[in-house]
């Protein structure tokens, strides 16, 4: 049954700016059908708290928003506008959670005040409901309650990248898969390189930052997401680093939880927050790996390799028993005259299947160190930089067929096909 009895959505309030935040570094799509609405939204991206966030604005509604997601990803969030019912608008809903992916979150813009689809959509997963008209004000505050409430995790998923030994490229792979995931997936991705003596992030992409981690680490509890963002260097469009001192002057010892509130500010403010860790075994590298949502091993083809590898995999099946076993990526394989452990043995060995094997390429890696440039930029279709892409594609899930996809519509998707999201 529709209703039309007088409903005002959580969204409705003060049409000023008092009390917004700055919204972080998300992607953000809209698909419109009227002009009006299209307008308030090109209004809300110009303004200075959307300034981090990644938006575009199209017109078409849903059905252009399910033509255009059947070949590509979801963004963090997305607003979809209809002008249809009830029963119109739910059937819409249904179509649009079968190409959604896991964690995206959705905003229908309507133009009936009607609480049973309200509550309908809030069923199936819908974030809010927005009624047509409201101003850009609205927008930006439903933004910030939707990822900076006091109650609400997080966005960004913190991704470990260790080397099994020293030389094994873990922090190439790092970096390269950071830089991946800024411009395949247009949202905010932050790279803190933990090796503080000896990090070579600033190198590999040519920077040369006033301020580094050792700045935030003196900042002690004085750190937050706002905090943090003046230490950030931007690399390239979508990706920050957080570099590392690379000095000498000091001993970088620090207790277990050093890095806690570090990290923590800048999953409020980034998607994707990569660590580059350094090929040690200390207590706060331990906690790190242990709280990640996905931890990276890199390998070089070679016994001491599969022996690290096999023991960090045992560590972290201990403490993390619930989570995923971590991504293993065998690295220089094929380097001329040299005995090799062949993948299958790995595999074999480590009961786990490479997520990447990468082959040894002398010319293309010591040109893009020594030009401080990624894969990417040096030859975008050689198979190393398309393996680099697929490894981000894996580590957010989004290499599953869309026909089987996790939706970020949860309840919705109990009769349709599940696949894990990683």
């Amino acid at each position: 049954m529709t209703t039309d009895d007088p409903f005002v959505p959580p969204t409705s309030g003060r049409s000023d700016s008092e009390g917004l935040k700055p919204v972080p570094r998300i992607a953000i799509q809209a698909f419109c059908e009227t002009p009006e609405v299209a307008d308030v939204l090109e209004q809300a991206a110009a303004d200075r708290h959307m300034a981090k966030a990644h938006v575009k604005v199209h017109q078409g509604g849903v059905p252009a928003a399910l033509d255009f997601y059947s070949a590509a990803p979801t963004p963090n969030l997305l607003f979809v506008e209809t002008r249809e019912r009830r029963e119109q608008v739910l059937e819409q809903v249904d179509q649009l959670a079968t190409v959604c992916d896991a964690g995206t979150k959705v905003v229908l813009i309507g133009h009936h005040n009607d609480v049973a689809l309200y509550r309908d959509l809030m069923r199936r997963g819908v974030s809010e409901y927005m009624v047509a008209p409201f101003d850009l004000y609205d927008v930006i505050r439903e933004i910030g309650e939707i990822y900076l409430s006091p109650d609400v995790k997080p966005v960004g998923r913190t991704i470990a990248f260790i080397g099994a030994r020293g030389g094994a490229g873990s922090s190439t792979v790092a970096h390269n898969v950071a830089f991946a995931l800024s411009r395949s997936f247009d949202g905010g991705v932050v790279l803190a390189d933990l090796d503080l003596p000896f990090g070579t992030a600033s190198l590999d992409f040519n920077q040369e930052p006033a301020q580094t981690l050792a700045d935030a680490l003196a900042a002690g509890d004085r750190v937050d997401d706002v905090y943090l963002d003046r230490l950030l260097s931007k690399c390239a469009d979508n990706l920050s680093l957080l570099a590392a001192p690379a000095t000498l002057d000091r001993a970088f010892d620090h207790d277990e939880m050093a890095f806690d509130t570090i990290v923590d500010s800048a999953r409020v403010g980034a998607p994707a927050v990569i660590l580059d860790l350094p090929h040690l075994w200390t207590a706060w590298v331990r906690r790190l790996l242990s709280s990640a949502d996905e931890v990276v091993i890199t390998t070089m083809p070679d016994l001491a390799s599969l022996r690290n590898a096999k023991n960090l995999i045992d560590q972290l099946k201990i403490a993390r028993p619930n989570d995923d076993a971590p991504r293993l990526v065998i690295n220089q394989v094929g380097l001329p005259k040299r005995p090799e452990i062949k993948p299958v043995e790995f595999q074999k060995a480590l009961q786990l299947e490479p997520a990447a094997i990468i082959p040894f390429d002398a010319a293309l890696f010591g040109t893009a160190t020594n030009n401080g440039q990624m894969i990417a930029e040096i030859n975008a279709r050689s198979s190393v930089a398309q393996i680099f892409e697929a490894l981000a594609a894996r580590l957010t899930g989004r290499s599953v067929a869309r026909s089987g996809r996790k939706s970020a519509l949860m309840p919705l998707l109990a009769r349709l096909p599940r696949l894990k999201a990683r």
